[in-house]
């Protein structure tokens, strides 16, 4: 009976297949987010400006971004389980490494280390995940490993927050070993390469799609990355990068598409199910990154939140997100996923246009619910829309278009956070001088609050400081309500977003039951 319940057939029970992908998933996506609210604390240990940690973040995004889509090329050259565990011991030493760094440079090495190990990870356990389940069933195996996917963003920021409060931040990083132990262990026991994804002989290196790539994601995430603080094209060499990841991407795509032994597999995209729903999954995951950055600002900022407190903010997201997961078990093999999809969206919108009603008076409970809404939709929408996106596609071209898909989803999510870190600069600035036309001696709501203002003040100072006191207290109302305006811009386009992607959901073929 245990010899049925570990094999099936001479391959590994799917269901225990699920333990190693879950655990490095984990890991990764956990690493994404976990970091940010500690890098104020990184800043200070290494002496280094708020600007100059950002390159934390960046330089993990670059070198992930570049492994990303030559996750079927490594699986070919290595064997695609010899890989999976290759890329899940360089995470967990890197992991180290980044918790040992006494100094910038070598944390930035160590996050680029990172950043090639992890970059395998996701895409190589979504496509082992996906090949090991029947078509019928693949809804409720995803089910379960978005469990992973979508609530390990959601507890980073708590756990980081947590940890760097009351230890220190090098443990962010070397909480990951003996989750990287674990993993590595459980895939070398329960991993099974079918023939496709075994090491092949004779595969040739696609060097000139390398040296593409890996121009094209790292001058395309600086630029999203710096373009907001640099006043985007106004800078000279926002222009230049710019010019140069267009090129760069442009001579990538003909070379895949020209060259016989290329790193991707870019004919995928004729599948109209593979097409649409990575459309889909690239606007979602711009609008979850970007309102993951922008929530806890809101909430430190204006409502004078500690980095724990904004952390556990979004815990009401991961509940709801956990029901979703817990429900789509149940509903997918009886529930068309086109339909849980659009009713995700739906939520996922709503909850958003709730968010885009916050004041500066808000009570906690009327930040939680539109969270356990967004959580709720964002659960139901992505694991079937990734299910959907794969149906139609054949086992072995799942590692590639799993890779693809997953570079796509992260570009999609630097282009969200970008996007949305410009509307709060420049939406503020708008509100501000929309705002401070009303301040003048002609609109007597501010003749009035000034007059009280000053009268008060002037119990310890003279008068013309007791005015100028005034004037900069009602200065100071005037840009929180200014930053406040431009948030709720910000959510509101989330809103619009996800409901603006619903018709595209009607023309995914569906699955057959």
């Amino acid at each position: 009976m245990a010899a049925e319940i570990i094999k099936e057939n001479n391959k590994i029970n799917p269901w225990l297949a699920c333990l190693p992908t879950m655990a490095s998933a984990f890991m990764f996506v956990l690493d994404e987010t976990i970091a940010n609210v500690a890098l104020p604390h990184m800043a200070g240990s290494f002496s280094v400006s708020r600007e100059e940690s950002m390159w934390i973040l960046t330089s993990y995004l670059i070198a992930s971004g570049i492994v990303i889509p030559m996750v079927g090329w490594f699986s070919k050259v290595m064997g695609r389980k010899n890989f999976f565990m290759f890329s899940i011991i360089l995470f967990t030493l890197a992991s180290a490494l980044c918790g040992f760094a006494q100094n910038m440079e070598v944390m930035i090495f160590a996050r680029i280390l990172q950043g090639f190990g992890g970059g395998g990870l996701l895409p190589v356990s979504q496509a082992i995940l996906l090949e090991n389940f029947k078509p019928e069933d693949r809804g409720k195996a995803m089910a379960t490993f978005g469990l992973v996917i979508v609530i390990a963003p959601i507890i980073g920021p708590v756990i980081g927050g947590w940890i760097t409060e009351n230890w220190s931040w090098p443990y962010i990083y070397f909480i990951n070993l003996p989750i990287g132990v674990l993993a590595l262990s459980l895939s070398k026991a329960l991993i099974y390469d079918p023939p496709y994804a075994q090491k092949q002989v004779g595969v040739k290196a696609d060097f000139l799609g390398f040296f593409l790539l890996t121009i094209f994601l790292a001058s395309l995430q600086i630029v999203l990355d710096k373009g907001n603080n640099a006043d985007w094209f106004n800078a000279p060499w926002i222009c230049w990068l710019s010019t140069l990841a267009l090129l760069s991407g442009i001579a990538f795509f003909v070379s895949q598409i020209k060259n016989k032994e290329a790193l991707t597999d870019l004919s995928v995209f004729k599948d109209k199910n593979y097409f649409i729903g990575t459309a889909v999954q690239i606007v979602m995951q711009g609008v979850l990154l970007a309102s993951l950055a922008i929530l806890p600002q809101f909430l430190q900022a204006l409502l004078g939140y500690d980095a724990l407190q904004s952390g556990m903010s979004m815990m009401p997201r991961g509940i709801g997100a956990l029901c979703a997961m817990l429900l789509c078990a149940t509903l997918a093999n009886s529930i068309d996923n086109r339909l849980l999809v659009v009713i995700g969206l739906s939520i996922m919108g709503g909850a958003g246009w709730m968010l885009g009603t916050l004041n500066l008076q808000i009570a906690p409970v009327n930040i939680a619910i539109p969270n356990i809404l967004y959580g709720l939709g964002l659960g139901l929408a992505m694991i079937p829309i990734i299910t959907l996106s794969m149906a139609t596609l054949k086992n072995e071209q799942m590692t590639n278009a799993s890779g693809l898909q997953n570079l796509l989803k992260n570009i999609g999510g630097a282009f969200g956070t970008s996007i949305v870190a410009t509307l709060l600069s420049r939406g503020g600035q708008k509100h501000q001088f929309m705002l401070i036309e009303h301040l003048n001696d002609f609109t007597q709501p501010y003749t009035e609050r000034l007059q009280a203002m000053s009268s008060a003040f002037m119990t310890t100072v003279d008068p013309n400081t007791a005015t100028y006191m005034g004037q900069k207290m009602i200065y100071g109302q005037l840009m929180q309500q200014a930053n406040l305006m431009a948030f709720i811009d910000a959510f509101r386009v989330f809103a619009i977003a996800c409901i603006v992607i619903i018709p595209l959901i009607f023309l995914i073929k569906g699955i057959e039951k």
